[in-house]
């Protein structure tokens, strides 16, 4: 920098094109260097602050500045001091709000957990307004980020909002793989269910479905009792289940915008290939591993074919799809709901509990209770506007 001292110039009134120029233009000619630059715009709402190190013309500068304001009929505070900015300190972290709504006492909560620790918020920005508002705070300092993770969790459930707590640093802007479970995550509703209800014992394998998730069963177990009460079901009934799937609102937005950052997707499910394969290929996947119905002359027999995808098969499904992905674990996201995803959700880099039973949520390093699978992008610090664009760009350029 060319001097220690320097000028803080801040203003601040109703935002229009031109602001930023004008200020830049009445510095030309004065032997100022630009050391950092900060604006934002809130409602209409404009605050921009120029640290610059001053030349031998100082008071020139101030009369400019005060001068080119009053013009533009805006208030200006013109600050000296010594240096730059400190720079962040170690210990850096984002903290990912979401709410619907989000309210004050959520943000007062989270605020007063960080500042009791002793971290600090140097920034905070929006990710998104609708249909769930969601904010990133950078936060540096933090000293133990597991005892920050689990205050904050504890915040999240008092107050009704989603938290997530992951590291900064440029492993961020990386190549992920993200893998998916399926049934009441990419799609809505489970799939055995739907079976059931064509072979009339819905009431029954619901009943066992709910206690496998809240993880009071056996997964293989409950798996198997299940798919043994659909032997003698006409296979034709497969063909109306899958026409009859809806994806999870969001879920669309959340694979079409992972493929554009050339991240990989995945799903690994305990329901059954006879769907799962579908979704692939409508949804461009790239890795998938579920169980597979058995199918004997044109009837299940109330059997699967092969190992079943438990919880312990999940995770080593994640481990298995990120060695072919070239990604390490670290830039993994998994994201489920039910005990039997605990495993793999815990092997990630970031596990996501997704309108998840207690269990899950609480074992969860992050949760999202909202029911748009794409809030997930907000988590990776993917802005709802920096989606639409992309979208609308789509839009207007040729195939």
């Amino acid at each position: 920098m060319a001097a220690d001292r320097t000028l803080l110039v801040t203003i601040t009134g109703r935002d229009r094109p031109g602001v930023t120029a004008a200020l830049f233009d009445a510095l030309v000619g004065y032997d100022v260097e630009v050391v950092d630059v900060e604006q934002v715009v809130i409602r209409g709402r404009l605050v921009l602050g120029v640290l610059v190190a001053p030349g031998t013309e100082e008071a020139g500068l101030r009369a400019a500045v005060t001068k080119v304001a009053t013009e533009l009929g805006m208030d200006v505070e013109i600050a000296s001091g010594t240096g730059d900015n400190l720079p962040r300190r170690d210990g850096r972290l984002h903290v990912t709000v979401l709410g619907h709504p989000l309210r004050t006492a959520a943000m007062a909560g989270v605020a007063a957990r960080i500042a009791e620790r002793g971290a600090n918020i140097d920034r905070i920005m929006r990710l998104s307004r609708s249909p769930v508002t969601s904010l990133e705070l950078n936060v540096s300092g933090v000293t133990d980020t597991e005892d920050l993770r689990i205050a904050l969790a504890a915040e999240a459930s008092a107050r009704g909002v989603d938290i997530a707590v992951h590291p900064a640093g440029l492993h961020r802007r990386g190549k992920r793989l993200v893998v998916m479970d399926v049934d009441s995550t990419l799609i809505q509703g489970e799939v055995i269910e739907m079976l059931a209800a064509h072979a009339g014992f819905l009431e029954q394998v619901a009943e066992i479905t709910e206690a496998a998730m809240r993880g009071e069963l056996d997964f293989e177990q409950s798996l198997r009792a299940r798919v043994a009460l659909l032997a003698g079901l006409d296979a034709s009934v497969i063909d109306e289940v899958r026409a009859a799937v809806k994806l999870t609102p969001g879920a669309r937005t959340l694979i079409r915008t992972l493929k554009r950052l050339d991240h990989e997707v995945a799903i690994v499910s305990g329901g059954f290939t006879q769907i799962t394969d579908g979704l692939v290929e409508e949804l461009g996947l790239d890795y998938a591993a579920a169980n597979t119905l058995e199918i004997v002359d044109g009837k299940l027999t109330g059997q699967v074919v092969g190992p079943v995808v438990d919880r312990a098969f999940k995770a080593r499904a994640l481990e298995q799809f990120a060695s072919l992905a070239g990604v390490p674990l670290s830039q993994t996201v998994a994201i489920g709901d039910g005990a039997n995803d605990l495993d793999m959700l815990a092997k990630a880099g970031l596990g996501v509990a997704f309108n998840a039973k207690p269990l899950v949520r609480k074992q969860a390093r992050a949760a999202i209770n909202v029911p748009y699978l794409d809030a997930l992008l907000f988590l990776l610090g993917i802005s709802r506007e920096e989606v639409e664009a992309a979208d609308a760009l789509d839009a207007l350029t040729p195939n």
